[in-house]
């Protein structure tokens, strides 16, 4: 569903649609019933794009989007960069989402100008535009927010789990593993150090993003406070690699889905959290709010 975030109707299909579509040129959808967000207000320091969406997620339910689109607009995304706009556009499958969608702006076209090898289309919604359901939220009070073992849905404020001890941080995968989630990640971290009874595993999602997170000396920064930086990989988020949990262990990761089993042991336990909650988190030892850091 990732993207979204460009204004593309994106979704995701298992390998029998694949190879018809390689054969056929051409697959098969119901037109999705279409589900608006709104986002109004500003976020406050240290909360951002992944305490909006695990909030959603926890207000709709794991299947209160099932085969919808979710349109995501409002003032919060007018000003949202493209980082916090793909990781909203990521989780509306955690929420049964057929698609997640940003109506594309002037950020968008500047995201693409170096990156498109066609003349894109602005599109908006019409005025007259019918939605199943409208949901608004005014994010100027909105708090960190931590989706608790084992579901996605199962999301709390960061005060009601503060001070839950943690075995490892992940801060990576497709969901948190851009450019500006190092960079909100090294912001909460200064120049402290790790907790050295916390495994601290760092993935940027791509090459891309791998190389300016170095080139910004963020790399250098994390490995020096004590985390493990690999190449880009999914790595931990689906039982694939590095930092595969043991029976007991307690992960906060940011990625998407904190399933049992998910990052390794059936017996390990996985929260999910942004890049900012993840960082302030692996400084202590123990799950904590970014904004008392």
């Amino acid at each position: 569903c990732m993207y979204g975030a460009v204004g593309a109707f994106a979704t995701g299909i298992g390998s029998t649609d694949m190879g018809f579509a390689l054969k056929f040129g051409a697959l098969y959808f119901r037109v999705p019933e279409t589900i608006s967000i709104d986002a109004q207000g500003a976020f406050n320091k240290r909360v951002g794009a992944k305490d909006f969406i695990l909030r959603l997620a926890g207000d709709i339910g794991a299947d209160g989007a099932t085969y919808r689109a979710l349109e995501f607009n409002g003032p919060a995304f007018s000003s949202m960069n493209m980082a916090g706009r793909m990781t909203c556009c990521n989780m509306a499958i955690e929420m049964g989402g057929k698609a997640g969608i940003v109506p594309p702006d002037a950020i968008t076209m500047e995201y693409l100008r170096d990156r498109r090898s066609f003349d894109p289309v602005d599109i908006a919604p019409d005025q007259d535009a019918s939605y199943l359901e409208k949901h608004s939220y005014d994010i100027s009070d909105l708090a960190p927010q931590v989706a608790v073992p084992h579901n996605v849905d199962n999301v709390v404020p960061v005060e009601d789990v503060a001070g839950e001890k943690i075995d490892q941080v992940f801060i990576g995968s497709c969901t948190n593993g851009r450019f500006e989630d190092m960079q909100e990640a090294a912001e909460v971290l200064g120049k402290e150090t790790f907790s050295e009874n916390v495994r601290v595993i760092i993935i940027p999602a791509s090459r891309d993003e791998y190389l300016k997170t170095l080139r910004a000396g963020l790399i250098e920064q994390f490995v020096v406070a004590g985390a493990l930086v690999e190449a880009p990989c999914c790595g931990p988020c689906m039982g694939g690699a590095f930092g595969l949990l043991a029976p007991g262990e307690v992960s906060l990761s940011t990625s998407n889905r904190n399933f049992r089993g998910r990052q390794g042991s059936t017996d390990a336990y996985v929260y999910l959290s942004s890049p900012a909650t993840a960082a302030a988190s692996a400084i202590y030892g123990e799950i904590t709010d970014p904004r008392e850091v």
